[in-house]
Parts: structure tokens; C-alpha cells; sequence
């Protein structure tokens, strides 16, 4: 999604109650540590993945993988240069995984949009955006019908990269190299469930290397397209 001046969106009481939820669980989880800084919430966890797993994943996306698309288009043809990969849900080898996801979080699956894949060749990135969907744009009502706004972003790394693919928070001052195993949780929403600006973040250009991840993002409501199958 762009970056252009918009407003995200207002406060919700139930976006508020998700995050405190979600907070209280990763706060109580072992293995997992939040990333000392204010304005956002970020965590991770180590080798939350196998290396058997990462390998598998990183051959479902090779052999699914097609250009990334964005919902609001952009005039820079270099925004997004990565490819992705929708995964199956409720394959035997992606649902064990999103279940673990959901698990760590305390979230229920059927808030959880279908897990995806993207592979970084060296030259590829996401410019900075946020995960959220700004309420302002036309792509909006639609959103609310399958599940309303983006609540949590899961993403894990496949694997390491000789150089670059950083992802990087400008607005917080964090960059968090590709580490392969470990799993990065960011809340997208304020304390006051309104989406947070702080959280915009940009998926580095490799310079060396192939960066593989994937990611799981999640609805304050059940998402419109795993009701209906």
C-alpha cells in the first residue's frame, strides 16, 4: 500500500480488547521477547521453525510464486518488486504451521487471512507501507466485508541472506536482519485499537542472496474468505 498522506482510521474497542489479548499471551510465552522500544509493539521468537520446514516452505513458494500485487496501486513501478505465493489452507504441510501461529498468539484461525509466501531475488523489495488498510480509501468497504481491518502481522524468515533484506521500521528505528527460523510479530493497531502510523516498515532490497518468508496477517473479525471457504 502507498505511503502518501491518508487517515488510517479510528479507535475501536474491540481492536483495543484483541490487542491486550494478543499482548498478554506473548508477554507469557516462552522463547518470545518484545523488541525494546515505545511506539510500537514488536516481538520475536528464535527458531520458532525447523530447518525441515523452512526447506518445505521455501519449495512450496519456488513452485507457486508469481509477481506481487498491491491492493492501492502505486506510481512507482519499483514499490514492489518481490513474488509471492498464496499457500492452501488446511494443506497437511502449511495448516500444522498456521496453527502454531495462532497458537503462540491466541488468536482463532478464522481471523487469520490464508498464510503467504514471498521470495526477494537480489534488486527485489517492498518500499515502506503499513499492513493496515487506511479507512479513506476506496478499497475499504470491501475490506470490512471479509473480516474488517488488520489487527497483527506474523512473518518468519526461510532463511539467511548473504546481504541486504532487512526489515526495516524508519518511524521506531529498528531493522531486523533475515534470521532463518525466527518469527516476527508486530501489533498494527495503537493501544486504543486505531491503526498506528509507527508500525510503517519496508522489506530491504537483497543485494546478495534470495531472502525467503512468509506471512500471516489477522482481522479484528473472522476473515470474510475462510468463512466461505
Amino acid at each position: 500500500m502507498a505511503t502518501k498522506a491518508k487517515t488510517p482510521g479510528t479507535p475501536s474497542p474491540l481492536r483495543r480488547q484483541i490487542g491486550e489479548s494478543v499482548t498478554a499471551r506473548l508477554d507469557a510465552a516462552p522463547g518470545v521477547t518484545r523488541v525494546d522500544i515505545e511506539a510500537a509493539q514488536v516481538y520475536y521468537h528464535l527458531d520458532f521453525l525447523t530447518d525441515e520446514e523452512c526447506e518445505t516452505l521455501i519449495a512450496v513458494i519456488d513452485k507457486g510464486r508469481r509477481p506481487s500485487t498491491l491492493l492501492s496501486q502505486s506510481s512507482d513501478p519499483s514499490f514492489r518488486t518481490s513474488e509471492s505465493c498464496d499457500m492452501t489452507r488446511g494443506s497437511p504441510i502449511i495448516e500444522p504451521i498456521e496453527r502454531r501461529v495462532c497458537e503462540l498468539m491466541g488468536i482463532d484461525m478464522p481471523r487469520g487471512e490464508t498464510m503467504q509466501g514471498q521470495r526477494y531475488a537480489p534488486g527485489q523489495q517492498f518500499r515502506a507501507h503499513h499492513d493496515y488498510f487506511h479507512e479513506s480509501e476506496p478499497y475499504w468497504p470491501a475490506m470490512q466485508r471479509e473480516g474488517g481491518q488488520r489487527t497483527w502481522t506474523a512473518m518468519a524468515y526461510l532463511n539467511d541472506v548473504e546481504e541486504g533484506g532487512a526489515t526495516w521500521f524508519p518511524k521506531v528505528g529498528i531493522r531486523i536482519p533475515p534470521r532463518k527460523r525466527m518469527l516476527l510479530i508486530w501489533n498494527n493497531m495503537a493501544a486504543d485499537g486505531s491503526p498506528n502510523p509507527d508500525t510503517l516498515h519496508e522489506g530491504m532490497a537483497v543485494v546478495r542472496g534470495t531472502k525467503y518468508i512468509f506471512t500471516k496477517w489477522f482481522r479484528e473479525n473472522p476473515w470474510g474468505r475462510f468463512v466461505k471457504g
